[in-house]
């Protein structure tokens, strides 16, 4: 059993290989952006302070999240916990650590998947998904064989991200560098942070990440 958080800017592939442990290890990915839209309609206590505060449009504050991780550590989970997209401050750093110490729990790893900004871009914009099943193709690297045809269920109806363009993922970095990246150095000065290269092959980074994790 392991909790880790994956860390990356947008766009590195952090989803993608926290799938992979879901599905290979059992481990729980506890992505802040699910976790508030399963909040919002579960009829908790928690569940109704979150759908009350996004009804009035005001940003969820840390408290709340880490509440909605506090309740999801209360959950076994044999496999461990995947912390995507928190903490994204050294303040949300800070919170999870105590309430890891509170609860009783380790963080074992902080991973911290490294990329080429111009790489990332042109991987980005090229990317798009079938609106059907979710599979995921490129211009370039991965395009289907049939055009405008997903190639898994046969669907046309193909999806761009709207901010999957060159301006706003360069905003998105900006954003990252600024509030995130600080936490590649407290991590490394608690001793708990990796790194892979967040552009290799999918396999690869799955591979070397593995590895972590069975040290």
């Amino acid at each position: 059993m392991a909790n880790i958080i994956l860390l990356g800017p947008p766009g590195a592939g952090k989803g993608t290989q926290a799938k992979r442990l879901v599905d290979e290890r059992a481990m729980v990915q506890l992505s802040t952006g699910d976790m508030l839209r399963e909040a919002k309609t579960s009829g908790t206590e928690m569940g109704k302070l979150v759908a009350d505060v996004m009804a009035r449009g005001q940003l969820v504050t840390d408290e709340i999240v880490i509440g909605l991780i506090a309740e999801k550590l209360a959950v076994d989970s044999g496999g461990g916990f995947i912390f995507d997209g928190f903490p994204r401050t050294l303040k949300q750093a800070d919170a999870l650590a105590d309430l890891m110490a509170r609860t009783g729990q380790t963080l074992d790893s902080v991973i911290e998947m490294q990329v080429d900004d111009a790489a990332l871009v042109a991987r980005i914009i090229g990317r798009f998904t079938c609106g059907a099943c979710g599979e995921v193709y490129h211009d370039v690297t991965r395009p289907t064989q049939v055009a405008g045809t997903c190639d898994v269920c046969g669907s046309h109806d193909m999806k761009r991200r709207a901010d999957d363009n060159e301006d706003a993922l360069k905003t998105r970095l900006m954003e990252y560098y600024k509030k995130t990246s600080p936490l590649i150095g407290y991590y490394y000065a608690k001793g708990q942070l990796e790194s892979v290269d967040g552009l290799a092959e999918m396999d690869a980074v799955g591979e070397a990440i593995a590895k972590i994790l069975d040290k």
